[in-house]
């Protein structure tokens, strides 16, 4: 595997865990929208990823970074709150609100930004080993 391949691979993660960011924000900023263009509420929104291989002389194969599988929506149910008072409130008073819960989403949030920094870090480390090597063949 070269070092440019690793490049490939701390980028793949960037790449991936920014997607993943980018679907938690939003999570977060429609924690509370009871109604979308749909009619309904907002359902959260998840990321998936998928590990990406290449294979190199017969049969080995080498990892190649990964890939964002897809953002699905989560099927779980919605919140129900009385709240007779509210424009989106059935018959019975009830609102269905998101199914977003946003302590669970920061953890989630945490997580990706560390393994995001988690990338770019093997990313300069890759490149101070390049240049390293570079020195050490001057020399």
């Amino acid at each position: 595997m070269s070092n440019f391949s690793s490049f490939d691979i701390s980028a793949s993660g960037i790449y991936a865990q920014r997607v993943r960011m980018d679907a938690i924000a939003n999570n977060i900023a429609n924690a509370e929208s009871t109604r979308t263009p749909d009619g309904q509420p907002y359902r959260r929104q998840i990321v998936t990823f998928r590990a990406v291989y290449r294979q190199v002389v017969g049969n080995h194969v080498v990892p190649a970074g990964v890939a964002v599988d897809g953002v699905f929506e989560d099927p779980t149910d919605y919140k129900l709150v009385y709240d007779p008072g509210h424009p989106d409130a059935d018959a019975s008073g009830y609102v269905r609100l998101p199914n977003v819960n946003v302590v669970e989403e920061m953890v989630d949030m945490i997580s990706a930004t560390r393994a995001y920094e988690a990338n770019i870090t093997a990313l300069n480390a890759a490149k101070s080993m390049i240049a390293t090597a570079i020195e050490i063949g001057k020399g």
